[in-house]
């Protein structure tokens, strides 16, 4: 009956989310305004139901429940408890379902703590919000129910991708989910201002802590996921452009460019148009991300289902939601009044520049990612378009977009005319000179990308914590560290980037036992194999003793056989150190009795998931500083009106 009772919740939840429709959207007239009071509870139970019946699938799988099609095609009886749990969104429905779980409860936020809004773009808001949701919910009960029975049950089941069965499976999905959920969010905001004509500050100011959250779980996401894919595909690389790993991207570079105009609008009433239309951009970047991944279209390791009829569903979805919200746009945004103007030479004109960069490389990818679809749908050709298309293309927009960072948070509100910048720059250009002569120096062989980015990113670096001198650094609000972390965090990402990139060395070679291979200055032997068993699989498992200067340690990598689904895969052992990693997987024995080592060096290349982290963090402490901003002017007007 738990199968049962999660398929009802849906059902529930699917009528609640019609029900909330019907509600916001009669809040902008006289016929459903009555029920507009009730919009707050509705949006919270709707939340509640969509949550219990996702935890009803999560008992499921955690209780290896084989009579349900879904359990038995995505698990297995001797699975590790962490991965059945895990694997309840491992698949193409059960992520669906959390996906929606995520909208609904975050409609549900917003219905019990908004109080910014006016009552009709609050009703708006939330009328737009059950739109959204109720398409997936009929997404999940007619096309891709989780609940769905096997008679007879299975045996023992199918079990889960054994390239899904490690720890980030349970982080780095949530964390993507909520960061295109936050989007939705965005969009609902963005809709309710057209149909209302109310996008000034008050608006921007209830939209932002919830484009904030969208973009650090974002940023959150992608960093997981790029490590994850590191260390778990035994390729070496850490970014592959891949279209599903571009399709996360593309919401991420959307929700950057709106964060920043959202900012604009919230404090200088300015940017008004820009802060709508991003927001309809991001969620129709993640739409398109959710199309790829489920259409079948792709195959990948992100991607889940292989049904054109869903990919067909969620096609229409996007083309409703979308091409009703440009409509919208078209038609309404002149109702939207011009806000507050502003000169070129200004902090609002740097962020303009920096919304139209990031716009640059967001439709490079797009147009890399798509393309070759498009080409092979239309014209029956087969077209590749990789890193070299990618780095060529977007690596120079990225460097000039570098310099607006490092420039715009030193430039004034409205208009800059004292002439300050370059004196406040200087700083900021020694670090690139200085890093500019070290690199020829010492690296004269690098390539021209990563000698500018790592240029660039030691004058990113400086110039990011210019804004915090002069200043009470006890009094300087927590916005300010967050976008001065956040910066900082792009110049530490960009710096490992750029040292991957130009200073990684490989070796691949076939070796006996106590043969030694020199890579990056490491002396690497192969001591041995042993066998090893774990919960759900058998490997065979290498003894590589690295060696450098005085220093010995050892390395065991592995090559593992999983039984179900049968599937063999290479586990990468990596020997971090404070400059850089060294990393090793093992391969097959050739007919001379050597085994294969692939073995790389790459200096500094920690520092690409330290810059996300630190850019998350920088995000985290900006919504942490309005959060208490708002707490404590709330709380100043409760005593001030206790004492009136």
């Amino acid at each position: 009956m738990i199968a049962e009772a999660g398929l009802a919740a849906l059902w529930l939840a699917a009528a609640l989310a019609l029900l909330q429709t019907l509600a916001g959207f009669g809040g902008l007239g006289d016929r459903l305004a009555p029920l507009t009071g009730a919009l707050r509870g509705i949006a919270a139970a709707q939340g509640l139901l969509s949550l219990t019946a996702f935890l009803l699938l999560i008992w499921l799988f955690a209780r290896t429940d084989l009579s349900v099609l879904l359990v038995a095609t995505n698990s297995h009886v001797d699975k590790p408890m962490l991965y059945k749990i895990a694997g309840t969104w491992g698949n193409h429905e059960g992520s669906m379902l959390l996906w929606v779980t995520v909208l609904a409860l975050t409609g549900g936020l917003i219905a019990l703590m908004e109080r910014k809004l006016d009552a009709r773009s609050f009703a708006a808001t939330l009328g737009a919000q059950g739109v959204i949701a109720l398409g997936f919910y009929a997404f999940l009960l007619f096309s891709s129910n989780p609940f769905a029975r096997l008679s007879p049950p299975a045996a023992m089941g199918q079990g889960l991708n054994p390239l899904l069965q490690d720890p980030g499976l349970a982080f780095h999905p949530p964390t993507l989910y909520i960061g295109y959920v936050g989007l939705s969010v965005a969009f609902s905001f963005a809709v309710g201002a057209m149909l209302t004509g109310k996008a000034g500050p008050a608006f921007a100011r209830a939209m932002r802590p919830w484009v904030l959250i969208s973009w650090i779980f974002l940023t959150l996401g992608i960093t997981a996921g790029s490590y994850w894919a590191y260390y778990e595909l035994g390729w070496g690389g850490w970014w592959f452009w891949d279209p599903v790993e571009n399709a996360s991207l593309m919401p991420w570079l959307a929700a950057t460019a709106l964060l920043h105009s959202v900012s604009v609008l919230a404090a200088r009433d300015a940017l008004r148009a820009w802060t709508i239309m991003l927001a309809l951009t991001g969620f129709a970047m993640s739409m398109i991300g959710t199309f790829l991944v489920r259409s079948g279209i792709l195959t990948s390791v992100h991607a889940f289902a292989v049904d054109p009829e869903r990919g067909t569903f969620i096609l229409v979805l996007l083309a409703l939601y979308i091409g009703g919200a440009l409509t919208l746009f078209a038609t309404r945004i002149g109702s939207v009044r011009q806000g507050a103007p502003f000169h070129l030479f200004s902090r609002e004109g740097g962020l303009v520049a920096n919304n139209i960069l990031l716009s640059s490389i967001l439709a490079i990818v797009l147009i890399g990612t798509l393309y070759p679809l498009i080409a092979e749908g239309l014209f029956d050709e087969q077209l590749s378009v990789g890193p070299p298309y990618f780095n060529k293309t977007t690596m120079p927009v990225t460097l000039v977009l570098m310099l607006f960072l490092a420039a715009g948070p030193l430039l004034r509100w409205r208009r800059d005319g004292s002439g300050s910048l370059p004196r406040k720059l200087l700083l900021p250009a020694g670090a690139s000179v200085v890093a500019l002569v070290l690199l020829m120096l010492f690296a004269p062989d690098a390539g021209l990308l990563p000698l500018l980015g790592l240029i660039f990113a030691a004058g990113l670096a400086i110039a990011s914590l210019v804004p915090l001198w002069g200043r009470n650094l006890l009094r300087t609000p927590l916005p300010i560290y967050g976008m001065v972390l956040a910066h900082l965090g792009v110049a530490v990402a960009a710096a490992g980037m750029a040292s991957e990139s130009g200073f990684t060395q490989e070796r691949l070679q076939a070796v006996r036992y106590g043969e030694e291979v020199e890579v990056g200055g490491w002396t690497v032997q192969l001591l041995g194999l042993d066998p090893v068993a774990g919960p759900n699989w058998t490997a065979i498992e290498a003894r590589v003793l690295a060696r450098k200067g005085e220093g010995e340690w050892i390395l065991r990598p592995q090559s593992r056989n999983y039984p179900s689904p049968p599937m063999q895969t290479n586990e990468a052992a990596l020997l971090s150190r404070w400059n850089g990693q060294l990393y090793a997987t093992l391969g097959t024995q050739d007919q001379q009795s050597r085994w294969q080592l692939r073995l790389w060096w790459k200096p500094f290349v920690s520092l690409i998931w330290l810059g996300g982290i630190l850019i998350a963090l920088g995000g985290s402490l900006a919504l942490l500083g309005r959060l208490w901003r708002g707490f404590r002017a709330r709380y100043t007007k409760r005593v001030q009106e206790g004492f009136a």
